[in-house]
Parts: structure tokens; C-alpha cells; sequence
């Protein structure tokens, strides 16, 4: 009896949590269809907002700079990465290998604001020195968003290797492949998902992220978390919930794929009976 009780506080304490978490994107989302500019009153279902989102062109423009910053840095972070992860496993060195994933971990566990104003720091100063004015922009934009990016693509590819067989990679070089065979036709492949999983979320955290890009973009480079800041010093109109809402679906869409693929590489790293294939 004492176990049931606990299991439907349990149940009623994550419906609680879950309403909520997602009530207000809810709400958001109802509005970003209302006919009205209203943002308190329903007024009516309308694509109008929708429609007036894609003539704002700032917008579009600062909607184009996101997908082209998100799509080269998660490129960059993405060989960065690998090769970094290559690296980290084939390190003997406990001490070594102990020092480089702190270090990789630094990034993350550093605030976003003080990431942003050191690299603002820096990159002021390297123009400087070089003696140029209005450093910053889309390369300072890229650096930075390689730099927060490139932990989360070697932890996502660093347990793969731990998952794979070494010895498949030392059979294959046996059987006449190059290091370099070897590492596209065996190693590449039983990676695969990590990398993938990776560059997915190194595209998604350079889509969301606003403190570091607002410190270290530049006047002619607005990405679409800075242009909706600017937009919430006006008053607030139903097309920011559009944009919102569009937003939302999208990284929603991106950590769907990102947990399907996760839970790919993971069941395929077991075997047949369903325990973990030990390297």
C-alpha cells in the first residue's frame, strides 16, 4: 500500500513538473497563431504572424547568419573533435590523458559569460596588436562557437572508442591495410554514430547560444538570438511567438535525432544477448 501511495505522488509530482516545464511554450505557441496582435487575448486562429515574420527581412537575415555560423562551426568542431578524440585514446599516458580531458571539460563547466567576455578581451586585443578596428564579426563569432563546441564532440566520440574492438583495427592492418585503411574502413565506421551525434549537437548549441555570441559579434553579423534580444526592447508581438515557436520545433526535431541516434550506437555496441561487447 505504502508503495503505491509513493508511486502516484511520484506520478502526480512529474505530470506537475512536466505542466509546468511545457505550459508556457504551450501558451506561446497557441498565441503565435492568434489574428489579433494581442498577446493576452485569443482573439482567433491566423496564419498572419507567421506570414509577417517572413517579410521581416532583418529577420531572414539574421536567420541566414545562424544556419551559416551553426553549419560551419559544427563542421569545424566536428574534424576538430575527431581528430582530438584520436588523440585522447591513443594517449598511454594516464596522467596525460587525465590532464586532457580536464582541459577539455573547462569550456563546459566555465560560465557562458565569462567565456564570452574573456574571448571579447582577446579578440580586441589581437586587433590591436594587428592594428586593426572592427575585429569582430563572423570570424570572431566562429572561433568562439568552435571553442564552446569542440568538448561536446570529444565526449560524444571518446566512449565509442572505449565500445569498439581495438584488435579490429590491428587485424585489418594485418591483413595489408594502411594505418589510414585501417582507420576509414574499421575504426571510422564504429565511431560513425558518435561523430554524428556530435556535429548534431555542436549545430544545436550554436543555434541556441546568445551570451557568447552577443559579446564577440560584430554590428554587421546578428545572429537570430540577438536579433530576437533586440526585439524584446519593443513591445512584445505575436510574430516573435511565431519565431519562437519555430525555434522550438526545430531544436525539438534536432534532440529527437540526436536520442535516436544515441540509442543506435548504444544497442549496437551489445550483442546478441544483449550484454555490452567488451573491447
Amino acid at each position: 500500500m505504502t508503495r503505491r501511495k509513493t508511486s502516484l505522488l511520484e506520478k502526480a509530482y512529474l505530470t506537475l513538473f512536466m505542466i509546468l516545464l511545457y505550459a508556457p511554450i504551450v501558451v506561446l505557441m497557441v498565441f503565435s497563431f492568434n489574428s489579433s496582435n494581442s498577446t493576452s487575448v485569443m482573439s482567433g486562429f491566423s496564419l498572419k504572424w507567421y506570414a509577417e515574420l517572413f517579410r521581416d527581412g532583418a529577420t531572414i537575415a539574421a536567420f541566414r547568419n545562424t544556419v551559416v555560423l551553426a553549419v560551419v562551426s559544427a563542421a569545424f568542431s566536428t574534424v576538430f573533435g575527431l581528430f582530438s578524440a584520436i588523440g585522447i585514446n591513443y594517449t598511454r599516458s594516464r596522467w596525460y590523458k587525465s590532464s586532457l580531458l580536464t582541459t577539455t571539460n573547462i569550456p563546459m563547466m566555465n560560465p557562458d559569460i565569462v567565456t564570452g567576455i574573456s574571448m571579447m578581451l582577446l579578440f580586441v586585443f589581437a586587433g590591436t596588436l594587428m592594428r586593426r578596428q572592427g575585429v569582430l564579426g563572423f570570424g570572431t563569432m566562429l572561433i568562439a562557437h568552435i571553442t564552446f563546441q569542440l568538448p561536446y564532440v570529444i565526449l560524444n566520440i571518446l566512449p565509442r572508442f572505449r565500445a569498439m574492438d581495438g584488435y579490429l583495427t590491428e587485424a585489418a592492418q594485418d591483413l595489408g591495410c594502411t594505418p589510414s585503411q585501417a582507420f576509414f574502413k574499421v575504426t571510422l565506421p564504429q565511431i560513425r554514430p558518435g561523430v554524428i551525434a556530435g556535429a548534431i549537437m555542436a549545430f544545436t548549441l550554436s543555434l541556441d547560444d546568445f551570451v557568447i555570441s552577443y559579446f564577440v559579434s560584430g554590428p554587421e553579423f546578428q545572429t537570430l538570438p540577438i536579433r530576437i534580444y533586440s526585439m524584446t526592447k519593443k513591445r512584445v508581438t505575436p510574430d516573435m511567438y511565431a519565431l519562437s515557436t519555430l525555434i522550438f520545433l526545430v531544436m525539438l526535431l534536432l534532440l529527437i535525432a540526436l536520442n535516436v541516434i544515441q540509442n543506435r550506437a548504444e544497442n549496437g555496441g551489445r550483442g546478441k544477448s544483449g550484454k555490452q561487447v567488451e573491447p
